[in-house]
């Protein structure tokens, strides 16, 4: 048996010995004698993140380690942070928070940018037992009410401005207007002034970040019980009443812990980098707690893949700083691929001591996958996970046994994860037949226990569908191997005359192209055959054919590869695709926008000007 299997096995059969063992990575005040009870990890066991993720590692020896590098190519400015200087930055800021009145249990919400007083908040709150919610910086103000109702803050921390490559994106004035939209009122807002635009401090309400921190005495780590909850994260583009995830203290460490060896293959004093925001659920698990948890220098990086200045921007972090495992997402290879698709940029950087590139927040399609692999001459590995399980369902585990890779697979459940495919009557579906893809209860640690004050939402949302099983939301299979193939949201399969397809088989169809850099399928209205696939096209750099010429090709292509069942008649070529800042296809909106229905401007969208493209688009077909 490989040691993979035996893992896997071992985790869903004897899942209490299996955690136990992962337990012992953690330095706990009260080692848990019950490892589960009730859907619950660890019920008994107390600990501190913080002091996980920070103070055991100086008191080690360990504190001229580096934590946390902050790379800013819009600022042009680089600082390194070593364990020590992080955890005095950590432990002032928590005494900053505990003279404000902030205690174990009270909410914190975060609105910031990407700098390094972003993490030390989390962290500050970890250290006293408080509930973190970062929102995305920029973030409307509306929306930014709407979580601070939701979550109701003891405290905001804030920044004056954040920074995008044409723009400075003033915090403060977003901040305010929040707060007068929202009926819940926080006690005190600390702002970090920015000198790329400094903002105006409300007297009274407001204070001066680096000379309140400076003046407060350091705070020590408040011990808490596993199952008390860490952060709040609302998902991206909530709409109405927000979804806020929830994280326990307890089973989040150990998962973590156990995911950046076994998963990830990555070792204490090595430096991994993942390209994403503190924002999402990937700067939360992979830029802060995973790579602090497991004593690794992580990378913060306050830029774009493209644009700051240039496509070889990301190889540049991995050559400088001796990255040795990088994490993004597909659509920032797509970007990289589309301004460099000969990989020129790639080649003027030392890039020898990259081991793993990991992917995941859209599917991986098999040409941006050979692309990459083929550049950079590692494994380029596709996984798969979500807000709500906090890290990876899906992967190659290559600190376990790295296994052969397929292009379009995230290849197999990781350890603790009991994926099965169901079909509509709940039945499990054999190899190659496409499912709804769900999780056997009870979740591994580290997954959502619940919704923040909001229990029937949690088990309306992800429990009652399939009795016994998370419903994650997602289509897929497995084939004979016991590969798993995501093959998108279950709202993007259509229906076409009766027979059901899925646009990310399309997709994949499309993105095989020479000439695709990137593409979304979506399911257009129609009044005889119900829904009709439309595509939506990016074309490489350089691609300099006939768009009509290539629109031609690739509906042929579809009808080839599918079939004519798909009555797949249209693709368009647009400048570019509408997504949210963390790089996921707005499929929903342009499902609204194809249909001729209403519809608002997510707060997540990255560019509210690619919308317009896509309905002068739609109205070419």
């Amino acid at each position: 048996m490989s040691g993979y299997d035996e893992a896997y096995r071992r985790s869903i059969g004897r899942p209490d010995e299996f955690w136990s063992e992962a337990a012992q990575g953690i330095s706990w005040d009260v080692a848990p004698a019950t490892v589960t009870a009730g859907g619950r990890w660890f019920p008994d066991g107390r600990l501190n993140t913080c002091f996980n993720a920070v103070d055991r590692h100086v008191a080690a020896g360990r504190g001229d380690q580096a934590a946390l590098i902050h790379d800013s190519p819009v600022t042009g400015a680089a600082r390194t942070y070593t364990y020590a200087e992080l955890l005095d930055q950590v432990a002032r800021t928590a005494g900053l928070l505990r003279d404000l009145g902030v205690t174990a249990g009270d909410t914190v919400v975060i609105y910031m940018p990407m700098v390094p007083e972003a993490v030390v908040a989390m962290l500050a709150c970890a250290r006293l037992g408080a509930v973190h919610s970062v929102v995305f910086g920029g973030f409307a103000a509306r929306e930014l009410a709407v979580r601070i109702d939701h979550a109701r803050p003891k405290v905001v921390l804030s920044a004056s401005c954040g920074i995008e490559p044409s723009r400075v994106v003033a915090y403060k004035p977003l901040l305010d207007a929040a707060l007068e939209q929202a009926e819940h009122r926080p006690a005190r807002c600390v702002v970090l002034q920015r000198p790329q635009a400094v903002a105006e401090l409300d007297e009274g309400r407001d204070l001066d970040w680096a000379r309140a921190v400076r003046d407060a005495e350091p705070a020590g780590c408040v011990s808490v019980a596993a199952t008390d909850p860490l952060y709040i994260l609302y998902t991206s583009g909530t709409t109405g009443l927000p979804k806020g995830v929830v994280r326990d203290n307890g089973g989040h460490a150990v998962a973590l812990h156990w995911s950046m060896s076994h998963v990830y293959g990555a070792a204490p004093g090595e430096v991994y980098w993942a390209a994403s925001d503190v924002g999402w659920v990937v700067g939360h698990s992979y830029i802060v707690y995973g790579p602090l948890l497991a004593g690794c220098t992580s990378v913060l990086y306050e830029g774009k893949p493209v644009g700051t200045p240039d496509p070889g921007a990301f190889w540049r972090v991995v050559s400088t700083y001796g990255v040795r495992t990088l994490f993004t997402a597909p659509t920032a290879i797509r970007a990289i691929k589309k301004e460099d698709p000969s990989g020129i940029f790639a080649k003027k950087w030392d890039l020898s001591g990259l081991r793993y590139l990991f992917l995941a927040g859209e599917r991986l399609d098999p040409d941006t996958y050979h692309w990459a692999s083929d550049l950079l001459g590692i494994p380029v590995i596709d996984h798969w996970w979500q807000t709500e399980t906090g890290w990876p369902i899906a992967a190659n585990c290559v600190g376990i046994e790295p296994l052969p890779l397929k292009p379009g697979s995230p290849t197999k459940p990781v350890p603790g994860w009991d994926v099965r495919i169901l079909g509509p009557d709940g039945e499990e579906c054999p190899p190659g037949v496409d499912g709804a893809v769900t999780v056997k209860l009870p979740l591994p640690p580290g997954a959502l226990p619940t919704l923040y004050r909001d229990e029937a939402r949690f088990t309306r949302s992800y429990l009652e569908r399939y009795p016994g099983h998370y419903l994650t939301g997602d289509g897929g299979h497995v084939d004979a191997d016991g590969y798993l193939y995501v093959m998108g949201r279950i709202d993007d399969v259509i229906n076409v005359a009766g027979h059901r397809l899925s646009t990310g088989a399309m997709e994949e169809v499309i993105a095989a192209h020479p000439d695709v850099a990137e593409c979304a399928v979506i399911g257009v209205a129609d009044e005889l055959k119900g829904q009709l696939p439309v595509g939506f096209v990016v074309l490489k750099a350089g691609a300099e054919r006939d768009p009509a010429e290539i629109e031609r090709e690739l509906t042929a292509l579809v009808r080839e590869r599918i079939g004519p069942v798909a009555a797949f008649r249209r693709a368009v070529v647009v400048g570019r695709l509408p997504k949210t800042r963390s790089g996921k296809i707005l499929r929903a909106t342009m499902r609204d926008i194809a249909d001729g229905n209403p519809y608002t401007t997510p707060s997540t969208i990255e560019d509210p000007a690619a919308l317009p493209e896509i309905e002068e688009a739609v109205k070419r077909t």
